[in-house]
C-alpha cells in the first residue's frame, strides 16, 4: 500500500467526478435519450461509477466487452461503468463512448451470441 502514500485523495476524487461527468455528457451528446441515467446526476453524490438503463442492457454490455470496454450488467436493465481515477484516462472515456455509440448505431448488440447469458455478467 506504500504506492498510495503520495496519492492526493482530493485530486483523485476530483478526477473521478470529472471522468464520470465527461461520460454522462458524452453519452447524452452522442446517444441522446437512448439510455436513462440511473446514477445521480450530481457527481458529488454519484461515486466513481455511472449506471445507465436500457431494455437490452445485457447484450449491449456483452458487445462492449467484445470491443474491450469492460462494463457490467445488473438486473433488470442496467449497464454499469466504473471510473478508477488512478488509472482510467480521459481518452478511455472518449473511447468507451465511441464504442457504445458504434454498438448502438450498428446494432451490433443484436448478434445472438451477445444475448446468451453467462454466469458472470
Amino acid at each position: 500500500l506504500d504506492v498510495f502514500d503520495d496519492v492526493d485523495l482530493a485530486a483523485a476524487r476530483a478526477k473521478a467526478m470529472a471522468l464520470t461527468d465527461l461520460f454522462v455528457r458524452l453519452v447524452a451528446e452522442r446517444l441522446g435519450d437512448t439510455f436513462s441515467l440511473v446514477s445521480p446526476g450530481d457527481a458529488a453524490v454519484r461515486g466513481n461509477q455511472v449506471s445507465l438503463a436500457h431494455p437490452h442492457a445485457y447484450p449491449i454490455v456483452q458487445a462492449l466487452i467484445a470491443r474491450g470496454v469492460v462494463g457490467d450488467f445488473r438486473e433488470p436493465d442496467v449497464l454499469r461503468f466504473g471510473f478508477a481515477p488512478l488509472y482510467v484516462r480521459y481518452v478511455d472515456v472518449f473511447d468507451a463512448v465511441a464504442a457504445l455509440a458504434d454498438v448502438m448505431q450498428t446494432e451490433a448488440w443484436r448478434d445472438p451470441g451477445f444475448g446468451i447469458r453467462q454466469s458472470v455478467t
